[in-house]
């Protein structure tokens, strides 16, 4: 079986917090969010990361961050393109969004031959959640059904104080398998607890801080590419009548169909760490304070990469 790669999610422009999120330093060595997510990556034992961008930040990409990390992992490159989508079908004129993480992930087709772990490039998921997907990505393979997971994290650990955030809400049953997952787009800490956005957007809804929540940290062998592709007409003939401008193909409603339909399992596995991310301006004080802190608690070297 072949080993484990790493696909990271770093098409997105970062319009809530303005520019490119994904290349702010997070520390005095000018790292950023994406050196620990690798960092820890490659103690897990991955190897291969592919990085899914978009073709006009590569150069500025490349200079940040892949040419520096070509010399600890070996290093791919994906571009999610709002133009890639099937024949017959035409992107709708104005719109530049892209169409969303599944779509992004569909990009890597041609680059993966076996298992392979998602993840969000601004988005700290700590060292635990690492050895937990490899692990699992190792020694497990599809059978009767198709074998995926994901890392999970309680939703109190992964909200800002500084705006609304999205998260998969997680439904899992006795054995710890996911049986649902609900993708809310505005989820906000508040006074009174957590609440988030419900689809007639309207009406806020409070939600325990405990529920588990996806961060996009999954895990899939290579069927999961062929069920993207094949579920990609579908979504644009829902999404192109219904929201042409905004619609996205999410990771989680591939995972939900093949849940529903009996095709899939996926284990889900649970985090204690925290998360920290860049979502807003005013988070990114937090993340560096909580980033020296780790260091100062000797969970990472004072100079990342020091021992290599």
């Amino acid at each position: 079986m072949d080993k484990p790669v790493l696909v990271i999610m770093a098409a997105g422009m970062g319009s809530r917090y303005g520019g490119l999120k994904q290349l702010d330093p997070v520390d005095k060595d000018g790292h950023i969010i994406m050196d620990f997510s690798m960092y820890d990556a490659r103690r897990a034992g991955f190897e291969k990361v592919i990085f899914i961008i978009k073709k006009e930040i590569e150069d500025d990409f490349k200079e940040a961050v892949g040419n520096r990390m070509a010399k600890y992992m070996e290093v791919e490159y994906a571009f999610q393109e709002v133009s890639a989508i099937p024949e017959g079908y035409t992107v709708p004129e104005g719109r530049t969004k892209p169409w969303g993480t599944a779509h992004a992930v569909l990009s890597c087709i041609d680059s993966i031959n076996g298992p392979f772990a998602v993840i969000n490039a601004d988005d700290y998921y700590g060292a635990e959640a690492f050895q937990l997907i490899y692990d699992y990505l190792e020694t497990h393979a599809d059978d009767e059904k198709y074998r995926y997971t994901m890392v999970g994290y309680k939703l109190g650990n992964t909200v800002t104080d500084n705006g609304h955030v999205s998260r998969g809400i997680c439904e899992t049953n006795e054995a710890g398998e996911l049986t649902g997952v609900q993708e809310r787009t505005k989820i906000e800490k508040r006074e009174g607890g957590i609440v988030y956005l419900d689809d007639d957007e309207t009406t806020w809804v409070p939600v325990s801080s405990d529920v588990t929540v996806s961060m996009n940290m999954w895990g899939f062998t290579r069927s999961f590419l062929k069920e993207i592709k094949d579920g990609f007409p579908a979504f644009l003939d829902k999404g192109l009548k219904e929201n042409p401008m905004k619609c996205e193909y999410f990771l989680p409603s591939v995972v939900s169909r093949l849940l529903e339909e009996g095709r899939a399992s996926v284990a889900v596995l649970k985090s204690s760490d925290k998360w920290y991310g860049i979502t807003y301006k005013e988070d990114k004080p937090v993340v560096v304070r909580a980033v020296q802190n780790m260091k100062d608690e000797g969970l990472y070297p004072e100079h990342l990469w020091e021992e290599e």
